[in-house]
């Protein structure tokens, strides 16, 4: 992937990697949209990088997926990098009253949002690649937030079909694959002691430079090359 003179669509760009992710490219020189539901975020983005275009979208809700690719065909036809970042994380136990009604707006958010909009912009003839944001509770999942995980791993499954179907077309994917880092995700606080999003950018953008499509950092690029013989003694240990 080149890093510069691109037009980037970012999903859940206004906060913690997303945002990590439009500053970056901001700065290498690319042309960056930005969608979120909250427009609060989105103006505190472009107030501090005035070039950035922002779209309030609600990737839970269809109609307003297709509303975001038809405004993007309409006003932004040379787009040519989707970014799936957005993502959601519900720390919950199977026993809870709420369980489904959240797991199911985790699924909303995680799977049919990626895979609904990978599918409509593969329609715009200027795209040549696709970022998919999973995880490295993709490989071995972490138990308080289960149904995150399980999306997580779909959407790796997801991604290294989708390169395969693609390999011979003009379209690159990528895998962008996080540890835990110091963002909200899940909630404020909760991962503090973690690495900050800086860092886990820095290395993906040299990842990147390097021609890589899977780019890990820290705990995630453990967890990418564990075998059978380790996913239970990794499990145990995530999970006391």
């Amino acid at each position: 992937m080149k890093l510069t003179q691109n037009k980037i669509l970012i999903t859940g760009g206004g906060s913690g990697i997303g945002l990590g992710l439009t500053e970056r490219f901001v700065k290498e020189g690319n042309t960056v949209i930005v969608c979120g539901r909250r427009e609060s975020a989105l103006k505190e983005v472009t107030d501090k990088f005035p070039a950035v275009i922002t779209r309030v979208c609600d990737l839970a809700n269809e109609v307003e997926r297709i509303n975001l690719f038809n405004w993007v065909g309409e006003n932004h036809p040379d787009l040519n990098v989707l970014v799936n970042n957005a993502g959601i994380q519900n720390w919950m136990n199977i026993t809870n009253d709420d369980f489904y009604e959240r797991a199911h707006d985790e699924i909303e958010i995680n799977v049919t949002a990626p895979v609904h909009l990978s599918k409509m912009f593969l329609n715009l003839k200027s795209l040549n690649t696709i970022m998919n944001v999973s995880s490295g509770l993709a490989f071995i999942p972490l138990s308080k937030v289960p149904v995150y995980c399980a999306t997580k791993a779909f959407l790796r499954s997801f991604t290294l079909s989708l390169r395969h179907q693609l390999s011979t077309s003009n379209v690159e994917v990528i895998e962008i694959i996080p540890p835990a880092l110091n963002t909200d995700l899940g909630g404020p606080g909760i991962h503090n002691e973690f690495p900050p999003v800086s860092e886990f950018i820095e290395s993906i953008f040299k990842q990147l430079k390097d021609g890589k499509t899977e780019l890990t950092f820290g705990m995630s690029e453990d967890r990418a090359n564990v075998n059978n013989n380790t996913i239970a003694e990794y499990f145990a240990r995530m999970n006391p």
